[in-house]
């Protein structure tokens, strides 16, 4: 494969990371979708994202005429999972995954079929409700797990777009209608979500210092741009320095609260609500002005 072909693979794994579990299925899977068109052998398990990589990867580079066959039979299969998941593939997927595949000079006429494109659903709908349940699934909180621990094998160049959309997954799970990043003029805000009807902006940093005053004051600087209603949540995979978060709290209200990486890892491995400890943030931050308060003291 060309650097072209082996980028499009990475988009590709990207997309089709959702669309089917990697095991612990008997009836859809990567590994059952693979072996469908002769290429089981690819499938190496262990981390999910990896092993998509090397599927595709591999049927690319040794079996090239094996890769549609492949793609439509891993959709086949994802149209019956994500329906049972009350989670359908949905129009704009399927159109983005047949946009990757030109890159590679491939086309599968049934994905492109109107009327098969006609009769799925468009966009997930946003819900402008609260979030039903506190709680993620067993095979959703696997996932997210593997996710995070999965960022590390990720090159530093790849890891910031990796971490932003494990993020935008987390926030998924919750139901809190994650958007993804986006850019207005002369500023890029790293996504959004909504709790209780509120919205939130999202600035994320996956970086090898501690997060000071000046990125937390660049960011409530964006939030007070917006709407009056508009708050924010700061991540910082490597955490806050003390004396940033004390100057920052000094002589002013905060309009956003913040997490590290270690209250990702303690959310995500002991299975706490993501709705619960932002809400006791947010509890924490009306009471003290504290922007950040790390869950081990949250909820010890």
């Amino acid at each position: 494969m060309n650097l072209a072909e082996e980028q499009c693979v990475e988009d590709l794994a990207d997309l089709l990371y959702n669309f089917l579990p990697g095991s612990g299925n008997s009836r859809t899977a990567f590994p059952l979708a693979a072996a469908k068109v002769q290429c089981e052998d690819f499938w190496v398990g262990g981390s999910k994202r990896p092993a998509i990589v090397q599927l595709l990867s591999s049927t690319l580079d040794q079996r090239r005429h094996k890769f549609s066959p492949l793609v439509l039979s891993i959709v086949r299969q994802s149209m019956t999972w994500r329906r049972g998941k009350g989670e359908p593939l949905t129009r704009a997927e399927v159109s983005e995954l047949n946009v990757l595949l030109l890159r590679l000079s491939l086309k599968v006429p049934e994905l492109n079929d109107p009327a098969f494109l006609e009769s799925l659903p468009g966009d997930l709908p946003e819900s402008d409700e609260s979030p039903k349940t506190a709680t993620v699934s067993d095979e959703q909180a696997k996932m997210l797990s593997d996710r995070l621990i999965g960022l590390f094998e990720h090159a530093p160049q790849r890891r910031g777009y990796e971490y932003e959309r494990f993020l935008t997954e987390l926030f998924a799970a919750y139901g809190l209608t994650p958007r993804s990043p986006f850019k207005l003029t002369g500023e890029q805000i790293d996504g959004s979500f909504k709790l209780h009807g509120e919205t939130y902006l999202i600035e994320a940093k996956w970086q090898a210092g501690l997060t000071g005053q000046a990125e937390l004051l660049t960011f409530s600087g964006k939030v007070s741009g917006k709407a009056t209603w508009t708050r924010g949540l700061f991540i910082s995979n490597s955490g806050f320095s003390e004396d940033g978060l004390k100057a920052f709290k000094t002589g002013r209200r905060t309009n956003i609260i913040c997490a590290d990486g270690l209250d990702l890892h303690q959310i995500v491995h002991n299975r706490l609500s993501l709705i619960d400890v932002l809400d006791e943030k947010l509890r924490r931050a009306a009471e003290t002005n504290q922007a950040f308060v790390p869950v081990r003291d949250l909820l010890p």
